[in-house]
């Protein structure tokens, strides 16, 4: 099995305080059917894109790295045998019906760390 990145993009006006509860469900809807089919790797929500802070050489700025219609809502990490089955599940997404998207993108190599107990 392939891993495969899916970057979850969301329309700016989404982004945050605008997005509804019944949008929040379907999407831990989604979650759980992806983690039902065992698929799901890895998989995280993203604070608004206002919380961003972004370094450019040594310049330190509030917000995202650009200004766009998007941003990145969250990603996570799915195992499918091939490019077409991981579409095939990335398309199912709510954000491609939602005003936004999915790219889905090979993982190259990677880990995750536990958390700190503090």
């Amino acid at each position: 099995m392939t891993q495969y990145a899916v970057l979850i993009y969301a329309a700016v006006s989404a982004d945050g305080a605008d997005t509804g509860p019944e949008d929040l469900q379907t999407h831990d809807r989604h979650a759980v059917e992806l983690e039902e089919s065992g698929c799901l790797a890895a998989a995280f929500a993203l604070e608004p894109s206002a919380a961003a802070t972004s370094i450019r050489g040594d310049v330190v700025t509030d917000g995202p790295f650009v200004d766009a219609k998007e941003v990145v809502a969250g990603f996570y990490v799915i195992d499918a045998p091939d490019l077409d089955a991981a579409l095939r599940i990335a398309g199912r997404n709510p954000a491609v019906r939602q005003g936004g998207g999915v790219e889905v993108r090979p993982v190259a190599g990677g880990f995750v760390r536990p958390p700190a107990h503090g």
